[in-house]
């Protein structure tokens, strides 16, 4: 029986049909199925999701990376009510800071959803964007695109 074929053990959707003409090996009958299995019993980890402390250290120990992130994320949401531009800038900073978590420390726990090239593609996208978007924010912006505003009116024409 084979978890990962869905081979179980009334047949299944690779059986040889009894003649056993597979081509595969003399007495087997039977060729691994490539559907995927009916119940799924387990789903992998992301690489670098196990703890990131001891497993007797307490939660938020263990969690660390994840913590840092969110309080970042969380500072910059408060920093937004008294400083537009800082707030933000706060908030992709904290983005960046967790793609370079995920980049260099090796268990970062729930800090990791998907694989850790992904992961560190998808934090430093979205924190570079929102940088950026925090200091091109009118009015006065710190910086200054010249041929953006070319761009959008040629898309609006």
């Amino acid at each position: 029986m084979s978890a990962e074929t869905g081979d179980g053990p009334t047949g299944g959707a690779g059986e040889a049909g009894g003649t056993g003409d597979d081509g595969g090996s003399a007495g087997t009958g039977r060729r691994p199925s490539r559907r995927f299995p009916l119940i799924t019993r387990d789903t992998a980890r992301p690489e670098g999701g196990g703890r990131a402390a001891p497993g007797d250290a307490p939660a938020p120990a263990r969690q660390w990376p994840l913590l840092c992130v969110l309080a970042g994320a969380a500072a910059g949401l408060l920093v937004t009510l008294g400083h537009f531009r800082a707030g933000p800038l706060t908030v992709g900073l904290s983005l960046l800071t967790g793609a370079v978590l995920r980049w260099t420390v090796p268990s970062v726990g729930m800090l990791a959803v998907r694989s850790r090239f992904t992961d560190v593609v998808t934090y430093g996208v979205l924190g570079t964007a929102i940088v950026l978007l925090a200091l091109m924010a009118q009015p006065a912006p710190v910086l200054e695109i010249p041929f953006l505003e070319d761009i959008v009116h040629f898309t609006i024409r």
